[in-house]
């Protein structure tokens, strides 16, 4: 029923590092070549915990922008756009806050984690509780069926279908719906009606999932039905009204692999990142002063590469035959610490190469970067604007 659309979103925080490139945009960068990608500018969710100190998201959101396009995601293939720019996700957000229980959003695991994560803040806000509400608006209002996250974030994705289904099972219930169903169930010819009966009945009294995407794949594949016949068909199917909100899937990316300085995970909060365009002399001096194994105090000191960050760096730039000569070469003391730093150094500074040079044509001219946002922002509004019309009328608030 729904284009196969991907969305995801980043807070503006500054200057993007190698942990964003390896975790989040690389991923962006493969799936822009394989659906239709809406990737935004997460504003207003930066203002749940930095409500005190918005000045600094504004330099944030163009800094970030331009990292992405230096990472390689591409606007003639997506749509980048800042969420504050598209004001429905606000309205949206109200409409489900009225039909949102209160306990869903309690029991975020996320909700608690991060109070206790960012106790120094006060975060007993209307805004902090309710920003699952906000990412799930954000999701629905595109219709995005597929939502790259990782395993920490599969709740929040879980939360918002259980949102849609809420919602289409209060306000899909049109007037003579049943009736309506059954005159689009006539459309799909003597066979095909016949055989989406059987799939409907099987998937409704036996549960039998397998029914329910046959027969999913069988709408999917009807031309001659318009959308809302269609729309009325999902719904019939799966004992529901019209489906008015799509109900997205958490599509898993894998974790970022990308160390720290220290050994850590990559963050600004432990002081231990290299940034996407950070200048050449300081990205080696960085690598060059990395700690390592604390057993090689002396050059003839054998080690272990597994106790050293530098082999973590090992990991995600060299091939096999590089990990064998460091392996070999730190056992036996045959290599010391600045000849195993100095290929990671080459690594790093040949995958950010491309990105400094794509960032200051950017720099250079930032209307192409304004341009850029404020066609994805048009492009985004037309979308929500469709899905609030639905919406608007299901809740009964088209009066004019």
């Amino acid at each position: 029923m729904f284009t196969e659309r991907v969305l995801s979103g980043m807070r503006p925080t500054g200057s993007l590092h190698l942990g964003h490139y390896h975790g989040v945009l690389k991923n962006w960068i493969k799936l822009q070549h394989e659906y239709e990608c809406l990737f935004f500018v997460a504003d207003w969710h930066a203002l749940t915990t930095h409500y005190d100190t918005p000045g600094i998201i504004e330099q944030s959101v163009w800094d970030m922008v331009i990292d992405w396009l230096a990472a390689g995601v591409d606007p003639s293939r997506a749509t980048l756009f800042i969420q504050s720019r598209v004001p429905e996700h606000a309205e949206l957000h109200l409409l489900l806050s009225m039909m949102t229980p209160l306990g869903w959003l309690e029991r975020m695991p996320t909700y608690k984690d991060q109070q206790e994560k960012l106790s120094g803040k006060d975060l007993s806000t209307y805004g902090f509780l309710g920003y699952p509400l906000l990412q799930a608006a954000d999701i629905l209002i595109y219709r995005a069926n597929q939502v790259p996250v990782g395993e920490d974030q599969v709740p929040h994705i879980e939360f918002t279908r259980e949102l849609a289904r809420r919602f289409n099972h209060l306000y899909g219930r049109e007037p003579g719906f049943e009736e309506k169903a059954e005159a689009a169930v006539k459309k799909l010819g003597g066979k095909r009606a016949k055989l989406y009966e059987e799939l409907r009945t099987r998937y409704q009294q036996e549960g039998d999932e397998k029914a329910l995407e046959s027969a999913r794949a069988l709408l999917n594949d009807q031309q001659n039905l318009s959308l809302g016949d269609r729309e009325r068909l999902f719904g019939y199917l799966e004992g529901g009204g019209k489906m008015i909100l799509a109900e997205p899937q958490a599509l898993l990316t894998a974790a970022s692999k990308m160390p720290g300085l220290d050994g850590q995970k990559m963050s600004k909060s432990y002081n231990n990142t290299i940034s996407l365009r950070e200048d050449e002399d300081s990205v080696a001096k960085k690598i060059r002063t990395m700690p390592t194994d604390p057993a090689r105090i002396r050059r003839t000191d054998p080690g272990t590469p597994e106790k050293c960050p530098v082999w973590q760096f090992h990991l995600v730039y060299s091939e096999e035959s590089r990990k064998e000569w460091v392996q070999q070469g730190c056992t036996t003391a045959g290599i010391g610490c600045l000849e195993c730093k100095q290929p990671v150094i080459d690594a790093v500074l040949e995958e950010q190469r491309p990105m400094r040079e794509r960032a200051q044509m950017y720099m250079d001219d930032p209307t192409q970067v304004r341009n850029i946002i404020s066609d994805g922002c048009e492009k985004a509004r037309e979308l929500a604007f469709e899905t609030m019309r639905d919406v608007r009328e299901a809740m009964g608030l088209n009066y004019g």
